[in-house]
């Protein structure tokens, strides 16, 4: 008898939990609704609200609109993107995750402090949060994804070190570590732990749960940068982890030999989702 366990601790993060209720919310009530860039990094779910009736579109598609209503999602956006608003009579429905704006204010007020300082933001070049954090600097913060960009820095010069808030917290004391080694005596290093922790403890709490299976099928978006790094961290523990979008790319040759398969996900992985997943693998068993 095959034993299915679908990880409690996976599933939406508190930031893409409240976008996609003011998403609902709005559609609800029979309003067009345009969201800018898609709501949350996974397919279905876009799907889903997409026959709703959200209208997702780009930054060019931004600057055609006049007069209508717009969500911005969890990742955050750039200032430019509230003037370019403001300019075209545009409502914003705000659902920015509180810890990316924290983040935004953050950056902004050092960098007004200091304009001539290295702000520098690890994460991943021109994501959508990632770019929201650099329009804080007007465009001059410098982005590093890893240990061999950090050598493009002058150490000469003051450095203020931030992160995009899903990264993984074990690269992220390594960019600390090598910067700490090779600054200069004559400049100023400030790291800024900013990964938000409901996104860091899942590193641990999914490790965990991916060590108990015979199989995990990891359920995410493979745009998904929090999937791509808590995907990896099943894979180190449990090398047979597979990662699939939805239930129509699980192979029945995987469940050859296995007794218990654990389904798991990233934070813009619906609940709804891993549940077909689960029945996808019981009508197989």
């Amino acid at each position: 008898m095959l034993q299915i366990e679908i990880d409690n601790g996976s599933g939406f993060c508190f930031g893409v939990t409240t976008a996609i209720k003011k998403a609902e919310e709005e559609l609800a009530e029979g309003k067009t609704l345009y969201c800018l860039g898609d709501i949350v990094h996974n397919g279905m779910e876009c799907e889903r609200l997409r026959r709703l009736g959200l209208i997702t579109i780009n930054h060019e598609g931004l600057r055609q609109l006049h007069d209508v209503k717009v969500l911005l999602r969890a990742h955050g956006e750039p200032p430019e993107t509230y003037e370019l608003a403001r300019r075209n009579n545009i409502e914003i429905i705000d659902a920015t995750c509180p810890v990316v704006l924290q983040l935004q204010k953050r950056i902004k007020r050092q960098y007004d402090t200091n304009p001539d300082a290295q702000i520098v933001i690890f994460g991943k070049s021109g994501h959508a949060e990632v770019l929201g954090l650099v329009g804080q600097t007007e465009s001059k913060a410098i982005v590093i994804e890893n240990i061999d960009d950090v050598k493009r820095l002058d150490f000469n010069r003051d450095i203020y070190l931030y992160s995009q808030t899903t990264k993984s917290l074990d690269e992220f004391h390594s960019i600390i570590d090598y910067i700490q080694r090779h600054i200069s005596s004559n400049a100023e290093f400030h790291s800024f732990d900013t990964i938000c922790r409901q996104v860091a403890n899942r590193m641990p709490n999914i490790s965990r749960f991916a060590v108990r299976h015979d199989l995990i099928l990891f359920v995410c978006g493979r745009k998904s940068s929090n999937g791509k790094v808590l995907f990896n961290e099943c894979l180190r523990v449990n090398p047979n982890s597979r990662l699939i979008e939805g239930p129509e790319e699980i192979e029945p040759a995987w469940l050859d030999g296995i007794h218990t398969v654990g389904i798991c996900g990233a934070t813009s992985t619906p609940k709804w989702l891993m549940e077909k997943c689960r029945d996808a693998l019981l009508m197989i068993g």
